[in-house]
């Protein structure tokens, strides 16, 4: 169930096209838009509608299909002629399913069936919405990459360095902060700035993740100038590889740093004087984004702004120190006593947040809208709860927190962590990744094929299901590991049963090289047998490299391997994917076939997908499916397999 707050906050600013000739209907619709969408624009009819859109911004259109003049299909085929990826919602009736398969080849993003039912619509426009303000970020993001060399140069410190750690590109700002003229940095190599007073253990790390993982490294380091002067600069240092993985060079990007070393130092030094402190620490919202898209010294003319302003607005009473970090981050600490009124402080800080958002910092010809984040502790890990307080608030979007006590909680989450992948590492080293293979029956009820179902068993003989480690696993690099057994069981059980096998494989196994390799020496061991075959393949927008995977089913179909798709039914994309995946089963998603015996909606889009399913020849496989009931409701549908406990659990073969 979506969160209605959060789909009232997604659609708050997006422009609405409706388009429905149908006034009573029109007016009862209106009831509900009105109450998600601020702006809506109403279409009469197709042309209507379509003139509408031509001469008007719209984010999103929600068509009714029977229409005089123009239908919704043609608006929408006339559309997309404009804009290929503006979201569409289609009202359509159980009457007009003829116009299913038509609208899926126009990429309707979802459909409503009249009457709306408010679950139904908050279910669609919660998914559209995050559409679009995926593809507002996408948009945004592309304009910032238009600007990076201007930014890049003007807000940070840019070096490049051939395979010997020479310097062979420098900017102006790095010039200015070393010292070094451009001709003398290019003699030198990027150990000559670097202060030998820092940590040796320093370069081993960065050696390690930039040189053996090829991944960035970033961190503080520690530099010296021409004339011997140290500076801090905040370091990203990337190795830049060619399509085959192999590194060309590497690129080091910083920011200098140094004038709030001094602030920080002072604040430990004041925190490691104080028996219990108090803190709050104040950040501005999207600081990084203010530096990309207006300049460093326009961020930092900001900051400074908004430094002066929280010295004045914090309330003289609260008596708390204050220190500004840079970066629009700014933390205040006092000494903690039992005669605090915590409850008093707590409502001043609030009221004190609230003034800081309402202001507007003017530098330059900028007016800039100040939006704040504020986390607060006063308990024996202060500073850590504040830090892990403020991650917190970015990760769930919030913008205040009374963190106490969440460091612990993030250790002891680190700890359950730490204790699963001890049993990975266990399990893997003692032959304990198992396999086990759950039937999936015909019509008849007879078993056809088993699906592979990977499972890990602890030091207890406890069977653990992937539901408790495999995220875990892939954090922690064993699921490569474990994808590589998984494959070599199922295979292997090719020759304990004349069923079909089906393995599940996800985007991060198939673009893996070693484990494409794998499979298809596997293929190749076992081809006599590779007709009862299946690769279940997650339908997944996460895939980076879309020619791959292409290839890949390709080439295991030479095999006589099939091609399932898991959980269908779960995304928009569904329909158009299709035609690149070309798949031969589709197995519904299960959280559409448990609830097929209450939800219309579930029963709506399973016929939907039979219907089509049956036109493009590809056979259906329902799983979930838990009792008898929905068995024969299936059944009665037209499913051609179904999977799930009501036929057996999965179980070593």
């Amino acid at each position: 169930m979506h969160d209605i707050q959060k789909t009232l906050e997604l659609t708050h600013t997006i422009r609405l096209l409706y388009v429905e000739d149908n006034i009573d209907a029109r007016e009862s619709t209106l009831e509900i838009l009105n109450e998600f969408f601020e702006t809506i624009v109403i279409g009469e009819d197709g042309i209507d509608g379509l003139e509408k859109y031509n001469s008007q911004k719209i984010d999103l259109i929600i068509t009714d299909i029977n229409m005089p003049r123009m239908n919704g299909i043609s608006m929408i085929e006339e559309i997309r002629k404009i804009d290929k990826n503006i979201p569409i919602l289609l009202l359509s009736a159980y009457s007009e399913i003829e116009y299913f398969i038509k609208s899926i080849k126009l990429g309707v993003d979802g459909y409503l069936f009249k009457p709306i039912e408010l679950s139904q619509f908050i279910e669609a426009i919660s998914k559209v919405s995050e559409k679009i303000e995926l593809q507002d970020k996408l948009s945004e993001n592309l304009n910032f990459l238009q600007q990076y060399q201007e930014i890049t140069d003007e807000s940070a410190i840019v070096s490049k360095l051939d395979l010997q750690g020479n310097i062979i590109h420098a900017n102006d700002k790095l010039c200015e902060l070393s010292e070094y003229s451009l001709e003398e940095l290019m003699s030198l190599s990027q150990n000559d700035l670097i202060h030998p007073d820092n940590d040796k253990s320093i370069f081993l790390e960065i050696w390690k993740k930039v040189n053996t993982e090829k991944i960035s490294w970033k961190g503080v380091l520690r530099n010296i100038s021409k004339s011997a002067k140290t500076y801090y600069v905040d370091t990203v240092v990337r190795p830049i590889l060619n399509a085959e993985g192999e590194i060309l060079e590497y690129i080091i990007i910083c920011h200098d740093i140094t004038s709030i070393m001094s602030p920080k130092k002072q604040l430990f030094d004041f925190i490691r004087s104080s028996n219990k402190p108090f803190i709050f620490e104040i950040k501005i919202e999207y600081y990084s984004d203010i530096e990309k898209y207006y300049s460093s010294d326009v961020a930092q003319q900001i900051d400074d702004k908004l430094y002066t302003q929280l010295i004045e607005f914090l309330p003289e009473y609260l008596e708390f120190e204050s220190f500004a970090l840079g970066n629009g981050e700014y933390v205040f600490v006092r000494d903690f006593d039992e005669s605090i009124a915590v409850d008093e402080i707590l409502a001043s800080l609030q009221s004190f947040q609230r003034k800081i958002n309402d202001l507007v910092i003017h530098v330059q010809d900028i007016a800039y809208d100040i939006s704040v984040l504020m986390s607060m502790a006063y308990d024996s890990d202060a500073y850590d709860n504040v830090k892990y307080g403020m991650e917190t608030l970015l990760e769930n979007k919030k913008s205040f927190i009374v963190a106490n006590g969440i460091s612990e909680r993030v250790r002891l989450e680190a700890q359950e962590n730490f204790d699963v992948l001890k049993k990975i590492k266990y399990a893997i080293d003692n032959d304990n990744i198992l396999s086990h293979f759950q039937p999936i029956v015909n019509k008849d009820g007879v078993i056809e094929k088993y699906e592979s179902l990977v499972r890990l068993v602890d030091i207890n003989h406890t069977i653990i299901t992937p539901i408790f480690f495999l995220d875990i696993a892939k954090k922690a690099q064993y699921y490569t590991q474990i994808t590589r057994i998984v494959l070599k069981n199922s295979f292997e059980a090719l020759d304990k049963t004349d069923k079909d096998i089906s393995i599940n494989l996800s985007a991060m196994d198939i673009e893996k090289n070693q484990i494409r390799e794998d499979i298809y020496k596997l293929l190749e061991l076992h081809k006599d047998k590779t007709h009862r075959l299946i690769f279940e393949l997650l339908e997944d927008e996460n895939f980076k490299d879309f020619e791959v995977l292409k290839s890949f089913i390709s080439k295991v179909k030479t095999y006589g391997v099939l091609i399932a798709i898991d959980d269908f039914g779960s995304g928009y994309s569904n329909f158009i994917r299709l035609l690149d995946y070309q798949p031969d089963i589709i197995k519904l998603d299960g959280s559409i076939v448990k609830n097929i015996e209450s939800s219309t909606f579930s029963l709506s889009v399973i016929n939907s997908v039979l219907l089509f399913a049956k036109e493009q020849k590809i056979k259906v496989v329902a799983e979930f499916v838990e009792n008898e009931n929905i068995y024969k409701i299936l059944k009665g549908l037209g499913v051609d397999y179904f999977q799930g406990h009501y036929f057996g659990k999965a179980n070593i073969l």
